[in-house]
C-alpha cells in the first residue's frame, strides 16, 4: 500500500504562482513513476507532469516553460511548481504513484486561478 497527501492548492490571481507538495509514505519500490495530473471543470484527468524514479520527466505541451516537477527522494516528496498560471489551469489536482504493478492515487487538492 501507498499513501500520498497532496497540498499546496489554493486561489491565486492570473500570473501568480503555487507550489504543490505531495508525500508518499508506504511500501515505496525503487522503480517508480509519481505524476501530477488536472481534473478541469467539466473534463477528463489530464497528464500535467511526470517524473520517473530513473530521472526522466515529462510535461504536457500546455505545462511545459510554466511548470516545473522535481523531487526529493529522501523525503518521498514530489513537488509541481506553477508559475505564470492561467484560469484555464484551473482544476483539481491529483498525485499518482505508478509502477508496473501499483497505480494509487490522492484525494487532489483544488487550483483556481482567477482574478
Amino acid at each position: 500500500q501507498v499513501q500520498l497527501v497532496e497540498s499546496g492548492g489554493g486561489l491565486v490571481q492570473p500570473g501568480g504562482s503555487l507550489r504543490l507538495s505531495c508525500a508518499a509514505s508506504g511500501s515505496i519500490f525503487s522503480t517508480h513513476v509519481m505524476s501530477w495530473y488536472r481534473r478541469a471543470p467539466g473534463k477528463e484527468r489530464d497528464l500535467v507532469a511526470s517524473s520517473s524514479s530513473g530521472g526522466y520527466i515529462n510535461y504536457a505541451d500546455s505545462a511545459k516553460g510554466r511548470f516545473t516537477i522535481s523531487r526529493d527522494n529522501a523525503n518521498n516528496t514530489v513537488y509541481l511548481q506553477m508559475n505564470s498560471l492561467k484560469p484555464e489551469d484551473t482544476g483539481v489536482y491529483y498525485c499518482n504513484y505508478w509502477t508496473i504493478s501499483d497505480d494509487y492515487w490522492g484525494q487532489g487538492t483544488q487550483v483556481t486561478v482567477s482574478s
